[in-house]
């Protein structure tokens, strides 16, 4: 049976007034007038105030109980994850300007309700005032100029053609603005290309989870032309897997002066050429890419504290400190501990259960910011430093930063609030929207997923379990395991199979999980799932719903706000996150039900009745007074009703 916490008294305000006029014939009989107008019966009123929130709080030590108890298992609050993006460092038109280094942990912000939300640069870049002026496909037979699609029109291109076949390439065309009168060569440098794949604009399709690390389906050789052959370039990084996916490009361009510049495939000017051949062909999926970028670097939404002074050790044991920023971004913040020989760092460990007597370990709740020390049984003591007994403990430096605050559109990131030199501050953007952050969890949600990790033990074994887990990755809101499902034979059971769809935290009425959300979980699951199982991780399959209503208006109601309440109502119900009966998203395989959905339209204050209703489910009316099945796995979502309101006599 399940365990229901007990109630420990449900008496109310009513009833405790109720109880005490009934106590008053046989403790005070004299008193008669028992009408709210008399003062007696004013001060039972307040009494009875006064004790029913009295039984309130006392009713909620059940709960603190059972935080308290997952506080001793070590279940905590999720803390807050940071979003993610890349933004383009254009350098400014210059006569003599040919690179800028951009260094890491450079700043740029974008425009918040309350003040600006700060963004901090992963890698130092060096940008280049030479940009791609030219993009050209060659598919072993023609050259095409994609160059418009490739500056960010958002129109996908295939760099190797239909077929992306041996000796097929993409060409990119360096050059300088016309105001620059610097030497016409080109700067040895790491040259850092971002691919922006079509595949993460597109709806994303399922991820097979594989054990090991990716491999590249196809080899490509990367080289520059010097007038007189296409001469290799040694290629420091690939994060594309040979432009397959979104990433970066990581190139050592040539001794200065090897690169000439030189007319090619009709392009009207000179320019310095670069292009990625296909060495080794096998794509299962022909590349798609939407824009091919420079200058562009990866972002978190943080800040860096360095060098701060967390206070100083005592010698005793389970000693406390706390940084002066939180939420802390994970396996950012490096400690040094000074106990009078020099400063040491020390490890971060999740707790202190395999710490022993001498390990130099501190736990960190990422939450609040507390760092906290062992016992010396479970992890050594910090002894005292009598030369510096207050500052001996220096947070050398950490990141702080996240929330959904951070998820910033397409162009959104667009300020330096710093001074960099050489950089054309007014082109600072970003090109693809900044995702993954994510507030702290919520206490409700906390308390309702430390049974779960008590039952799974961080394994995925049932369905649950999965669905459990693949909440843990940041950006996951809703997940639905289906055992037995194989995205390569729909319809079909596949013993060992297991799929599991992920519905991310987003804005739009149908949230879709970009490929890299997908292979996140993927990352995360695939440790944690059975050796015998084989999985994979999909986005949800939507169906469009739209109700069309007549709806008949109260006399006094006005007929805009009930068709606007209508409308929003609707909505709200067949929202994939937040509708349904409980309000916590759309059911998977939930039908449509049209008395649930003739019943949101009738509760709207103002509906006097309502005379017609029909339900559409992909642009198709369905039968009138019928529900509307869904298969396994789908979920309804809506963008659009139609509510026609009168009133009471018009026709």
């Amino acid at each position: 049976m399940p365990l229901t916490p007990p109630v420990l008294d449900d008496r109310r305000f009513a009833d405790l007034v109720a109880e005490a006029k009934a106590r008053v014939p046989r403790y005070a009989p004299e008193w008669t007038d028992l009408n709210d107008s008399d003062p007696g019966m004013a001060l039972v009123q307040l009494f009875a105030w006064m004790t029913e929130a009295t039984l309130f709080r006392l009713a909620r030590v059940p709960d603190l109980h059972y935080v308290k108890f997952l506080q001793l298992l070590g279940v905590e609050l999720r803390p807050a994850e940071p979003a993610r993006g890349a933004v383009t460092f254009p350098v400014s038109p210059g006569p003599a300007v040919r690179t800028v280094v951009v260094p890491r942990g450079t700043e740029v912000t974008a425009a918040g309700v309350d003040e600006p939300i700060v963004y901090e640069t992963d890698e130092s870049l060096t940008a280049v005032a030479a940009g791609i002026r030219r993009v050209l496909t060659f598919d072993g037979i023609n050259h095409v100029d994609v160059t418009p699609p490739a500056g960010e029109s958002g129109t996908a291109f295939r760099p190797f053609g239909a077929a992306a076949a041996a000796g097929s390439a993409v060409l990119l065309g360096f050059g300088y603005d016309p105001a620059y009168t610097g030497p016409d060569t080109f700067p040895r440098i790491q040259l850092a290309l971002t691919v922006l794949s079509h595949a993460d604009a597109a709806p994303a399709a399922p991820v097979a989870c594989a054990a090991h690390r990716p491999y590249p389906s196809a080899t490509l050789a990367w080289e520059y032309w010097d007038l007189a052959a296409w001469v290799p370039l040694p290629l420091d990084r690939d994060d594309t897997l040979a432009l397959a996916r979104s990433g970066r490009v990581l190139l050592r361009t040539p001794p200065e002066g090897r690169w000439k510049r030189d007319l090619m495939g009709g392009a009207p000017e000179a320019l310095f050429w670069l292009r990625a051949r296909v060495a080794t062909p096998g794509y299962e999926r022909v590349p798609e890419l939407d824009a091919v970028l420079v200058n562009t670097v990866g972002v978190t939404q943080a800040q860096t504290r360095r060098d701060e002074v967390l206070g100083g050790t005592t010698g005793r044991p389970n000693l406390v400190l706390r940084v002066a920023l939180a939420p802390v971004l994970a396996g950012s913040l490096v400690l040094e501990v000074d106990e009078g020989t020099g400063p040491a760092v020390w490890t971060e460990v999740r707790d202190f259960f395999a710490s022993g007597p001498d390990d130099a370990h501190f736990a960190l709740n990422r939450t609040t910011g507390e760092v906290r020390f062992g016992s010396g049984d479970a992890g050594r003591v910090p002894v005292l430093n009598p030369t510096n007994p207050d500052g001996n403990v220096v947070a050398r430096v950490y990141r702080s930063g996240g929330g959904a605050r951070g998820n910033a559109a397409a162009g959104a990131i667009a300020t330096a609030p710093g001074v960099l030199g050489g950089i054309d501050t007014a082109g600072i953007r970003n090109a693809r929207p900044a995702l993954g952050g994510r507030d702290e969890e919520s206490l409700a949600d906390g308390l309702r997923r430390g049974p779960e990790e008590l039952k799974n033990k961080d394994r995925a074994v049932t369905a649950e379990d999965f669905e459990s887990l693949a909440r843990h990755v940041a950006g996951v809101r809703r997940a639905e395991a289906r055992p037995l499902a194989h995205p390569g034979h729909p319809g079909r059971q596949v013993p060992g199979a297991v799929t599991v769809v992920v519905v991310p935290d987003g804005d739009a009425p149908n949230p879709s999980p970009s490929d890299g959300l997908l292979r996140s979980v993927c990352a995360y699951l695939q440790p944690r799932r059975l050796l015998t199982c084989e999985l994979f991780v999909a986005p949800p399959a939507y169906r469009h719903v739209r109700v069309r209503a007549d709806v008949v208006a109260a006399a006094d109601a006005d007929g805009a706000v009930v068709r606007a309440e209508v409308e929003r109502r609707l909505l709200a119900y067949l929202h994939p996150l937040t509708g349904g009966e409980a309000g916590d998203g759309w059911p998977f395989g939930g039908a449509v039900y049209f008395s649930l959905v003739y019943r949101q339209v009738l509760a709207v204050e103002g509906v006097a009745r309502v005379e017609a209703l029909t339900v559409a489910l992909d642009g198709a009316d369905q039968p009138a007074c019928q529900d509307v099945p869904l298969e396994p796995g789908e979920l309804a979502w809506s963008d659009l009703h139609d509510v026609v309101v009168t009133y009471p006599g018009e026709a």
